[in-house]
């Protein structure tokens, strides 16, 4: 099959080539790829240090090519959507049935692929923090994948959403446009306190996001592309300072039960226009070079989508 290799000598470190073909195991199906979208860690931290040869790629979506020999998930010529660790930059893709998704016939399998970690993250964060009725939500990194999905999700849910973007002048309106109700370019600018946070950058950025959590509120640490440490100051987690029991926790994605009914959900989402796929780049795969080149210099603000073939 043919496939984006990893290849330190090409440009952006990946050229077009041919691969084995995957053989699933019982509880896999394999899945013909139509589309990929690309995410910023595999492109920028994964890719780099992999092994040349190596197919990776956590999103795609396209068809079942052969079901599952389990029975478990969809039948041949399903359109699907699936998440793995790797294996999404090539045509064909053994997929565990619990990270696949069915997909609504005719929908766009391009805008669809970039629902996997990015939209799977947002809603699962959003999940931990709890319901949102009524409640303040921040997300930093906003105009990123998972954040632009974040945004939309949590005013879905009837929250009040504050955006936080390194450009809210060049990126308020658009933020605003997917349901952001106040744009900010420091959690510190805060004004007042929030229930939730989704932290997509790390670093100073949640330690400020944590100091405007009011009691109960939890922070849920998605991303890290600050690349700073966290260093709160002394004092900052006592537990007298007046707003008690707050969390910052995490979550693996790849660990979580139920993702092929969260990504059935959020394709139909989707498809029916209710979510915007934050698209920013799409072009064949043979173009990898110049999306992978603009993720790894921070010049996208969204997705990148190739289409496979």
């Amino acid at each position: 099959m043919r496939a984006l290799l990893v290849d330190p000598t090409a440009p952006a470190g990946l050229r077009l080539g041919s691969a084995p073909d995957p053989q699933p195991a019982p509880h896999q199906a394999l899945v013909r790829v139509a589309a990929t979208s690309l995410n910023h860690g595999e492109v920028a931290i994964v890719a780099p240090g992999a092994a040349p040869g190596t197919v990776l790629g956590w999103d795609a979506a396209g068809y079942v090519e052969r079901a599952a020999a389990d029975g478990s998930g969809p039948p041949a010529g399903t359109p699907v959507v699936t998440l793995g660790e790797a294996g999404g930059w090539a045509e064909l893709r053994a997929v565990d049935t619990r990270f696949m998704g069915v997909v609504p016939d005719g929908a766009d399998l391009g805008a669809i692929s970039t629902i996997p970690v990015a939209g799977a993250s947002a809603l699962r964060a959003l999940h931990r923090v709890g319901p949102l009725l009524g409640r303040r939500i921040l997300v930093t990194g906003a105009t990123g994948g998972v954040g632009r999905y974040a945004v939309q999700l949590a005013r879905q849910g009837g929250a009040y959403v504050v955006a936080a973007t390194g450009d809210p002048a060049g990126r308020g309106e658009m933020l605003r446009g997917l349901g952001a109700h106040a744009v900010v370019s420091d959690p510190a600018e805060v004004e007042g306190v929030v229930d939730g946070v989704v932290d997509l950058v790390g670093g100073r950025q949640l330690v400020a996001a944590y100091e405007k959590l009011a009691e109960g509120g939890v922070l849920v640490a998605v991303g890290h592309s600050g690349g700073d440490g966290e260093h709160f100051a002394h004092g900052v987690l006592y537990g007298d300072q007046g707003r008690h029991d707050r969390s910052v926790v995490s979550f693996f994605l790849l660990g979580c039960g139920g993702l092929a009914r969260d990504l059935e959900w959020l394709a139909g989402e989707v498809a029916g226009g209710r979510l915007d796929a934050g698209e920013a780049w799409r072009g064949a795969w043979g173009d990898a070079g110049a999306a992978v080149a603009a993720l790894r210099g921070r010049r996208l603000h969204g997705k990148a989508v190739l289409e496979v073939g």
